[in-house]
């Protein structure tokens, strides 16, 4: 079985984007309940590709233990765009799908107020 993809949305900040991200849904099912990721392996990895004009970067490997979840990659340049894909692995399970690129320009200035 493949893992994934997972749904991905990216929102900017000053130099940073929001990364949130939404683990696939299982096809396994309990009492006709459907199973999340999370249910059947308890933690998974996920790994985080950063694409800008300057190539593309993969971020170090991260935990989680939540279905849905938010990471903020900072440090980025101002005014630029970045795109990120998302790929979910667990430990017992590598057959993973990235997710699609998602697109964001990061703010230039600090919003008044």
């Amino acid at each position: 079985a493949f893992l994934g993809p997972p749904e991905v949305n990216v929102t900017s900040c000053l130099s940073c984007i929001n990364v949130t991200i939404k683990l696939p849904s299982s096809h396994f099912r309990e009492k006709e309940k459907l199973l999340t990721l999370i249910d059947i392996y308890e933690e998974l990895d996920y790994e985080i590709t950063l694409k800008s004009q300057d190539g593309e970067h993969k971020r170090t490997r991260e935990k989680t233990t939540e279905t849905v979840f938010s990471t903020v990659i900072e440090e980025l340049y101002p005014n630029r765009n970045y795109c990120v894909s998302v790929v979910v692995s667990a430990s017992l399970n590598k057959n993973s799908l990235p997710s699609a690129w998602k697109c964001v320009l990061t703010d230039s200035v600090a919003a008044p107020g």
